[in-house]
């Protein structure tokens, strides 16, 4: 075919875009010319037209761009949903962003004991926090809290027996169900009670000297009214304590701080878990912990120790920068300011007055752009498996729009991307999770999109 001939060598393609492309490798430049030819020659083959040169070579670059550019970026988020699992969840304090910064840039003593000058343990980092802060003997950090469920029942229950009321046998996000995950540990689930209404009682009938473990599952993405009833987990640390059973609690949301003053409904907190009875408490570092991904586990030293040998240890374990991170959000509580430097905490403690402040601002600066805004009240959520149900009053800055989707879309593909929510026809704006240096990062997208 006789344009065929027509279109440039390999070569000389990518000689046109060497100055477009001059910060990049010359292989992968090479590489992108020769499957853009590759696509042009097909394309012609089937009665395409012959392709210009400048098509070509803009074709190149946005094949080189593309596979360079990251694909995990930031994201303004501004859905009012605080913990939001789909957008990374909780956001780190400036002082855990620093300290993940400095052990990430050199060495450390993460399995060293400088006093001795010999090897020591990473599962020791934390540990000392954890345990004041809680209230428990010993502590371990793993990946995630799922990892953390099954590495307790590995190492306390397997070919063993654990009780679970059917009312906690839930799905979490992304598909994965709970009986699912705990089964690879190798123990053996036994539901007791029924999906709505479950009794100490049933637990203690259930007890046979095949039993290891009872496993109470804090209800975090979902809420079950009407004629409901779950025993209290002093109640379940009794018929533990009558049967020589462990009790493990999977708190989930990791909340260290009363929500009650915030105007939520109560969130269990870790040291109530330790307080009321609970042998080893699981929960996650990256919901209202306000940390970076992990799974904590608190408990008796006893049986911490035996958890800690388990194999599986190794094969979940944590970075340097994660106990860094960690380290220094378990301080924010230690020190009392979790409200004002664990972001999470400090977006459940906006009052409403300085989120008005903050939409009057965005507001003026946008009407005098010339676009309508409008004002409106709202609800926040806390999300992530917290508080499900729960939400706070906000206002949301509004939008107007004849095609509020394709708005939002721009919105999502902009640089940066942001992330906003539709309502009543309008795009909607919740300051509340925008964190307060990206208002006017996020005016400017809006004035862009």
């Amino acid at each position: 075919m006789e344009q065929l001939r027509q279109l440039p060598s390999t070569e000389r393609l990518a000689s046109a875009v060497t100055q477009a492309l001059a910060d990049e490798p010359h292989a992968l430049v090479i590489e992108a010319a020769r499957s853009t030819l590759e696509r042009a020659r097909q394309s012609m083959l089937q009665g395409g037209i012959l392709p210009t040169s400048a098509d070509l070579e803009q074709e190149v670059i946005a094949a080189v761009e593309a596979l360079v550019r990251p694909t995990l970026i930031p994201v303004i988020n501004a859905t009012g949903v605080i913990v939001h699992t789909n957008l990374g969840r909780a956001l780190l304090s400036t002082a855990a962003l620093d300290a993940m910064r400095r052990i990430g840039a050199g060495y450390s003593n993460l399995e060293f004991d400088l006093a001795s000058g010999t090897r020591g343990s990473r599962t020791l980092h934390a540990e000392i926090l954890l345990a004041r802060l809680t209230g428990a003997e010993a502590a371990l950090i793993v990946n995630n809290n799922a990892a953390a469920v099954m590495l307790v029942m590995a190492a306390l229950a397997r070919d063993r027996q654990v009780l679970v009321s059917r009312g906690q046998l839930v799905e979490i996000g992304g598909g994965f169900r709970i009986p699912d995950v705990l089964r690879q540990s190798g123990a053996h689930l036994v539901e007791v009670g029924t999906t709505n209404r479950t009794y100490a009682r049933d637990y203690l009938e259930a007890t046979t000297p095949e039993t290891a473990m009872i496993l109470s599952v804090h209800y975090s993405n979902f809420r079950l009214q009407g004629f409901v009833h779950q025993p209290e987990l002093s109640e379940l640390a009794a018929v533990a304590r009558d049967n020589n059973l462990i009790l493990v609690e999977d708190l989930g949301s990791g909340c260290l701080l009363d929500t009650l003053p915030y105007g939520l409904s109560h969130e269990p907190t870790v040291q109530e878990s330790i307080a009321a009875g609970a042998h080893l408490v699981c929960f996650s570092g990256d919901k209202l912990f306000g940390g970076p991904q992990a799974g904590i586990i608190v408990g008796t030293h006893q049986l911490l120790t035996a958890v800690k040998r388990h194999p599986l240890v190794r094969a979940l374990r944590v970075d340097k920068m994660t106990f860094a991170g960690i380290q220094a959000t378990l301080l924010h509580y230690l020190r009392g300011e979790a409200e004002t430097q664990v972001p999470v905490w400090r977006m459940i403690a906006a009052s409403l007055e300085s989120l008005m402040l903050r939409v009057q601002h965005c507001s003026a600066v946008l009407s005098a752009a010339g676009i309508d805004t409008r004002t409106l009240a709202g609800e926040s959520t806390v999300g992530g498996g917290s508080l499900p149900g729960e939400t706070m009053p906000t206002l949301l800055l509004a939008l107007p729009h004849a095609h509020p989707q394709d708005l939002a879309r721009r919105l999502r593909q902009g640089q940066p991307a942001v992330v906003p929510r539709i309502q009543d026809g309008m795009v909607v704006f919740d300051l509340r999770t925008v964190l307060p240096d990206e208002d006017a990062i996020l005016v400017r997208a809006i004035l862009s999109a």
